[in-house]
């Protein structure tokens, strides 16, 4: 791998970006995906390509820098042939991850976070990969790795060291599971392409609308807005275009429920897009997928390419003369805040993925400035399957609030982790019960932004009257220190924060800090009290819901299992992050002197 400075940019490397601007119509939007085309093609980005890219697409060199530095993906630089990310989840932690990277590194002869001195591999950590129902689990180049073991990374190793193209690599490294343990309404389905639509077709855009409304179906993303109303609102919108957005950008650590809905139902979910499409005016769609589920691009391509073939996407939809509707996928890059609806549509435009100022809503200034509807992957399902099935009857699924099933992605401590379809009101403890848990200490619902729920409150249910949730649901035991999980939850946040506001890019530096200072030994019932300071400053004063759920893992495990903290205090009222005696333990060993002199006296 040659660094920039030797890289020649012959004609065969200009030919090739050019024709690549080409194939994206010199479309400055498309900036990001050109981007990891580009990276894909050198394994980095080098200068020379920038300075190209900023001439074709008529656009200032640092515009592309910028965009090129936010996302963890996207290296300006060298960064080995292998770039070898090891998934950092807490349930890839309690797997042995940590232990296994050491080992590749050791084998190596490389430091995390570092690139081998021959330019070859470079291997760090990385936020979960959606793979914690088969983990530990990695990514070499952006694919896939499940289930490692000592056996395997040492395999990998050698693989590594021989320079072995990818693509020559045992096929079944790359192998990933569905792992559906229980289905129900919207796994168990068995509608052909095209049946909702034909059906939507006798009713029209408003009574499309109508019935979603009537069904009370939420939002499958956590947030639970009314998924009617929002169509409603986009439908009704002034603008020049009304596009469609799946987002698949679930990056909520211990969430991966639309990898296999994506894998399993992909006509569902584009069925529902075109619904969507059908009832909002639209013309336009895209499915963003999250850079992790690289893998699943060129299937998802190929689904979509059959539907065209069977008229079921393009011109005159199923004949329907002015029913033309089609769907790009544009792949993210490794950033969680663009799982943020905004961001979203930032990075779709080409841009750094930071939340914009809200309202204007995306219902109404959304992809470039138009009326935008972004639903998730399980939304769309689930508004197929209300109206395909009739409002009324999907209604009467669930519960009064929360309508219709819901995937729960179950990980941790548990026989049997994977999918479960429920209908709404389940309790954890059903849940717990029928994945195998024993001695559960805790549940994680909803990721490090949800809820912990400790064993006093397993009889609570999953829907919006009581506990809602995306979908993740990690469980630990009684081996776990939730002290641990919940720094884990901590740093994530931290590393994941795009630095766009200073309450949120210096407070969750600032929680990760009181954190470590605490594991470390040094922290007193000061630094508890002070996080829960931080937490009415994060809430009040963020730009978006990272900072303000990102004290969220601390208060809610302070709450159950405050001893797990406590044990790790001094009983100082204050203490320094430094330790000063510690530092002199050294000097004493040189001395020989180790009696009560020789150390600093506590002030109690």
């Amino acid at each position: 791998m040659l660094p920039d400075n030797e890289l020649r940019f012959d004609a065969s490397r200009q030919i090739w970006l050019d024709q690549l601007v080409a194939r994206h119509q010199t479309d400055a939007s498309r900036l990001l995906q050109i981007l990891r085309e580009v990276q894909e093609y050198f394994g980095h980005i080098p200068q020379p390509a920038i300075s190209r890219l900023a001439e074709k697409l008529s656009i200032p060199r640092v515009r592309i820098e910028s965009v090129g530095s936010f996302y963890s993906f996207l290296h300006l630089k060298p960064h080995g042939e292998y770039r070898v990310l090891f998934s950092d989840n807490i349930t890839d932690r309690m797997l042995g991850s940590e232990a296994l990277m050491q080992q590749m590194c050791q084998q190596l002869w490389l430091q995390p976070g570092k690139v081998s001195e021959d330019g070859l591999v470079s291997i760090s950590p990385t936020s979960c990969t959606g793979m914690c129902d088969q983990g530990p689990a990695l990514l070499v180049n952006g694919r896939a790795i499940t289930r490692l073991t000592h056996q395997r990374v040492q395999e990998i190793a050698q693989l590594i060291r021989n320079r072995t193209p990818l693509n020559n690599w045992p096929s079944d490294f790359f192998h990933v599971d569905d792992n559906i343990r229980r289905s129900g309404l919207l796994l168990d389905n068995t509608l052909a392409p095209g049946d909702v639509l034909r059906k939507a077709l006798s009713l029209g855009g408003q009574k499309i609308v109508e019935a979603v409304k009537t069904s009370a179906l939420r939002g499958r993303g956590g947030a639970g807005f009314p998924t009617g109303l929002k169509w409603e609102a986009c439908r009704n919108a002034q603008g020049s275009e009304h596009y469609v957005v799946c987002n698949a950008d679930e990056g909520e650590p211990g969430t991966f429920k639309d990898r296999v809905l994506l894998t399993r139902q992909a006509d569902l979910v584009f069925e529902g897009m075109t619904l969507c499409a059908l009832a909002v005016g639209s013309k336009k769609g895209f499915l963003y997928l999250r850079g992790e589920y690289r893998y699943m691009l060129e299937p998802l391509q190929a689904v979509l390419q059959r539907r065209r073939d069977n008229n079921l996407l393009g011109a005159k939809i199923l004949g329907q003369s002015g029913f033309d509707f089609d769907i790009d996928i544009h792949l993210g890059a490794g950033a969680y805040i663009c799982g943020e609806e905004s961001a979203l549509i930032e990075s779709l435009e080409g841009k750094r993925g930071v939340p914009r100022s809200r309202p204007p809503f995306p219902v109404t200034h959304g992809y470039m400035q138009q009326p935008t509807a972004v639903d998730n992957v399980e939304t769309f399902c689930q508004a197929a399957l209300a109206l395909h099935m009739g409002a009324e009857k999907y209604r009467a699924i669930g519960t009064e609030k929360s309508t219709g099933s819901k995937l729960i992605s179950v990980s941790g401590d548990c026989a049997y982790p994977g999918i479960y379809e429920y209908p709404f009101g389940v309790s954890v403890r059903e849940i717990l019960q029928e994945c195998g848990a024993v001695n559960t200490r805790a549940v994680q619902v909803s990721g490090p932004s949800g809820v912990c729920v400790g064993e006093s409150e397993f009889g609570r249910k999953l829907g919006f009257e009581d506990i809602p949730t995306a979908g993740a649901f990690m469980v630990f035991d009684d081996s776990r220190d939730m002290f641990e999980v919940a720094r884990n939850y901590v740093h994530f946040f931290a590393h994941e924060s795009c630095g766009f506001c200073t309450p949120c890019r210096v407070g969750t530096s600032m929680l990760k800090q009181t954190m470590d200072k605490i594991a470390a030994g040094h922290g007193t019932k000061y630094d508890l009290n002070e996080i829960e300071n931080l937490d009415s400053v994060l809430q009040n004063t963020s730009h978006c819901g990272l900072g303000r759920t990102a004290c969220n893992p601390v208060l809610h495990t302070l709450k159950h299992f405050r001893p797990a903290y406590e044990n790790k205090l001094k009983s100082l009222m204050f203490s320094p992050a430094f330790d000063l005696d510690g530092s002199l333990a050294r000097a004493r060993q040189m001395t020989g002197r180790d009696d009560a002199g020789a150390h600093l006296k506590e002030e109690i």
